[in-house]
């Protein structure tokens, strides 16, 4: 291994190019290779014209390269000398496998450093003018994955007691277990939830309505990943552009066309 290999591993931030730091333009500006997320906006690529682009891409249900070989392949990269950019969508240590990586490159003595991205929990709520935390409405964040490794449940009634805005990262496909499972652990029905499909990027979309609707709501305007949930009385304080529906109306509509069927 040469002095100069060394490994990058880069938070990307949560998809509008801009919002990448400078410290991470550079990274990318000397590196020999890229492994790239599905989740990174390809026009940071324009930051690493000389480097050998590899995708690496892992999205939830969808073909995806397995974790062990994208460990094999960074440390066998720096093993031969290169220097590497791991380019990870958000922040590498926000559900992003980061850990992992930087654990197999230690194992391996390989040089690696961190470069800390903006994570798509905090920049897709800012976009839609919602602080994530606000005196006089909670007292914290909690950042959540929609789903465990094992399949196992979350720890819901734990969640709700905490009384902090709740931010759930790969939950789309598990809305409406995810919205049962808080409002039987105690959440009020009627708890303002967002969704924010694509945050901060161009084509970016969202959902606003109680916890309860929104199955019915997310799944009516056809919102799909990569998107953020995001629960807690804060969203009362987002951007509207256009007058909000009556969510219990259009809950009890669509509970009447399902128990039709």
């Amino acid at each position: 291994m040469t002095s100069a290999a060394k490994v990058y591993l880069v938070g990307a931030g949560p998809g509008d190019p801009d919002l990448i730091t400078l410290k991470a333009i550079k990274a990318l500006q000397q590196a020999e290779v890229v492994l790239v997320d599905d989740l990174v906006n390809p026009a940071l690529l324009a930051h690493c014209p000389q480097a050998r682009i590899v995708p690496v891409g892992k999205r939830g249900g969808c073909k995806s390269t397995p974790q062990h070989f994208i460990n094999r392949m960074l440390v066998a990269l720096a093993e031969q000398g290169q220097q590497v950019v791991r380019l990870k969508g958000g922040d590498p240590f926000v559900f992003g496998r980061g850990g992992e990586e930087m654990l197999a490159l230690r194992a391996a003595n390989v040089p690696y450093e961190i470069i800390p991205g903006m994570t798509s929990g905090i920049a897709a709520c800012a976009s839609m003018e919602v602080p994530v935390t606000h005196r006089g409405l909670n007292h914290g964040v909690t950042f959540v994955t929609g789903h465990t490794q094992d399949g196992g449940p979350l720890p819901w009634q734990a969640l709700v007691a905490s009384n902090t805005t709740l931010v759930i990262y790969m939950g789309l496909q598990h809305l409406p277990e995810i919205s049962r499972a808080l409002i039987e652990a105690g959440m009020s029905a009627d708890m303002p939830c967002m969704v924010v499909e694509n945050g901060t990027r161009d084509d970016q979309r969202s959902v606003i309505s109680s916890i309860q609707a929104m199955p019915y709501e997310a799944h009516r305007e056809e919102i799909k990943s990569p998107a953020i949930i995001v629960v807690g009385e804060v969203v009362t304080l987002a951007k509207r552009t256009e007058q909000a529906p009556d969510w219990q109306h259009s809950l009890q509509s669509w509970l009447n066309q399902a128990h039709a069927a």
